[in-house]
């Protein structure tokens, strides 16, 4: 007769009972370095990895931790970590997604699912996605609709809490945290299970940024996972080719905006905890339209670092090349919407606007876009009165835009504090102009010349690139002189053969025809907030970079860009933003200008007499708009 349980069996009834965790958080017993019953297939594999764990061991060595401590830490780690996949729990939360989606009817394009279905039974796949919502969790659904095999998905540890954590544990869910820096044992147990997860053929899914975007427009990629990733492919020698997968998601509105445009402006984030589940469930019983969940076209990741390696043998950014590769084709695959053109019209000018007003942007806008072949989602004529005037009413129904029909015709106008919910649903279409805008600055500048009017437009288009390089995407500089000189060709078929020899009068009469002229619509927002940046770091004392403190500047940034607001010094409060102050100042960063010393302050009186200068060409180009008159 046995009196006790063996070791085997206790572990058994520690996981049924669910008691484990918490006996351990009771410390009454500790992590174990064996393999458990309930531990995946991962967990097993890298418990039982002995160059893993002579890892383990010399990390302890080097932070002064005991072995078998921090062996144990691991195991922790990765049991953290690790998530598992079962029909059940799957059902059940796509179930809990459709629900949570409700406000939107989503659509993608099925044909494009099709292709990746047949992808996915020779490859890995990467769904590289845009985040813009926590609703973005409708790929897991749509990767089951379309018989894909599920992904793991990479989510902020921020969302584990129950009982979310425990049920999307159970679909995949891998919950990492964000700041790792103090952490190397976390570091190396997080590159070892994603590291498994793709040798095991496994599915995997991230936002490339690392994040929610807070303004709207794809955010600059966060490169740890792609690594973890590419280091594995890279280390088996053999094996299908990886795909990485760009996935868009565009909303015609979102609840949750006016929330991260708050933080924006200075607020402080709420936790996710299961009240603010709550909340946000609730939130999405009222509709807001559709979303648009778009494919793009397949990288192959082991030819494209054959070919980037041919490019730069030293290999030294080649993850921040395959980044920027997969973020280009996301914005490829990102459509244009009705809300998107609708508030690029109505940010462009500070008063009310008639649906005849409106559609006067908006119709070359679109021609524009239709000339480029940029996708607009749902195939909408961006020309049709009804569209427009139905988009303005969704608009109107959620208050970001306000309207008056007391007089003979409609108005319409952007509402009191919601130009960065306004902005938000503008820059989803950003990227499509911002070559465009580029172009029209470097005309405007030469026009101005005395000298090479060609080269005037050349180097200022390439000084613009630079300046913005923190805020949006560039091709190489070839591309970008390329893309350049497709657009004067759009202004003018003929342009593009003078590309390299025109003067100022010839710049001055490509700059009145161009229609629309967008620079302002597009660019004036970002430099408006640079200029506010770039003023402040030529105001501070040279001694407050000795220690500089970061919060402290960018809140005086918020109270000076409030001031610019009211006095209109900044053409509309939307300029007044964290998420845009952020990175003018790591581009200064970037030049050495946020430092003590002589070289770093005459740098910063250049920097604000540069941001001067260019929201005063954009602002030029506002007025060439408006009377259609260059100087």
């Amino acid at each position: 007769m046995r009196h006790g349980l063996d070791h085997s069996t206790a572990s058994v009834v520690l996981d049924r009972t669910r008691m484990r965790k918490v006996l351990q958080r009771a410390g009454v017993i500790g992590e174990t370095t064996e393999a458990l019953p309930s531990d995946s297939r991962e967990v097993r594999e890298l418990l039982a990895d002995a160059g893993l764990a002579q890892q383990v061991r010399r990390l302890a060595d080097e932070v002064g931790m005991e072995a078998g401590e921090a062996q144990a830490l691991a195991a922790g780690y990765l049991r953290s970590m690790a998530a598992a996949q079962t029909d059940r729990a799957g059902e059940a939360w796509r179930g809990f997604a459709s629900w949570m989606t409700r406000a939107h009817d989503f659509l993608y394009d099925e044909e494009a699912a099709r292709r990746i279905r047949a992808l996915d039974r020779k490859h890995s796949l990467f769904f590289l996605f845009s985040h813009r919502s926590y609703l973005d969790v409708e790929l897991s659904v749509t990767l089951h609709s379309s018989g894909i095999d599920p992904a793991y998905v990479m989510g902020g540890a921020n969302l584990d809490f129950f009982p979310f954590g425990a049920m999307a544990r159970k679909v995949g869910m891998v919950f990492i945290r964000r700041d790792t820096a103090d952490l190397p044992i976390y570091r190396l147990i997080l590159r070892s299970y994603i590291g498994q997860l793709t040798r095991n053929h496994k599915n995997i899914a991230w936002s490339i940024e690392g994040g929610r975007s807070r303004t709207g427009k794809l955010r600059p990629p966060a490169y740890g996972i792609l690594r973890y990733v590419v280091d594995a492919i890279e280390a088996a020698q053999d094996g299908p080719e990886a795909l990485i997968i760009p996935v868009s998601f565009v909303y015609e509105q979102l609840h949750e905006v006016g929330t991260m445009t708050s933080e924006a402006r200075g607020g402080k984030k709420r936790p996710e905890d299961l009240r603010w589940l709550v909340n946000f469930a609730r939130s999405q019983g009222d509709r807001l339209g559709h979303a648009y969940l778009d494919f793009g076209e397949p990288l192959p990741v082991r030819q494209r670092l054959a070919e980037l390696r041919g490019e730069d043998p030293s290999g030294e950014h080649l993850v921040e090349r395959l980044a920027l590769d997969a973020c280009h084709r996301i914005n490829q695959a990102t459509p244009v919407t009705a809300t998107a053109v609708v508030c690029v019209a109505l940010l462009g000018v500070d008063r009310a606007l008639t649906l005849d007003e409106v559609l006067d942007t908006v119709r070359p806008l679109a021609q524009y876009i239709a000339r480029r072949k940029w996708p607009v989602a749902g195939a909408a004529n961006l020309t049709d009165r009804a569209t427009i005037r139905r988009t303005m009413q969704d608009l109107v129904h959620s208050s970001v835009l306000v309207s008056y029909d007391g007089g003979l015709e409609t108005v319409w106008r952007v509402g009191a504090q919601q130009h960065l919910i306004a902005a938000f649903y503008r820059n989803t279409a950003i990227h499509i102009l911002v070559d465009r805008a580029i172009g029209e600055l470097a005309l405007l500048a030469a026009t101005e010349a005395t000298g090479d009017a060609a080269r005037t437009a050349g180097v200022e288009s390439l000084r613009l690139r630079d300046l913005l390089k923190f805020d949006f995407f560039f091709p190489s500089r070839a591309e970008f002189i390329e893309s350049m000189r497709t657009e004067l060709e759009l202004l003018d078929p003929a342009g593009a053969e003078q590309l390299e020899d025109f003067d100022a009068d010839q710049a001055r009469a490509w700059l009145a025809a161009g229609n629309p002229l967008i620079s302002h619509l597009v660019l004036r927002p970002f430099l408006d907030a640079y200029n506010v940046v770039a003023d402040r770091l030529a105001d501070w004392e040279d001694s407050e970079f000795e220690d500089f403190e970061e919060q402290r500047f960018l809140d005086e940034c918020l109270r000076v860009g409030r001031q610019w607001a009211l006095q209109r010094k900044v053409a509309s409060e939307e300029s007044v933003s964290l998420e845009l102050f952020k990175p003018a100042l790591k581009l200064a960063d970037h030049r050495g200008l946020v430092a003590p010393g002589l070289a770093a302050a005459k740098g910063r009186e250049d920097f604000a007499i540069e941001l001067r200068e260019t929201v005063r060409r954009v602002n030029e180009v506002a007025a060439i708009a408006h009377t259609g008159e260059t100087v």
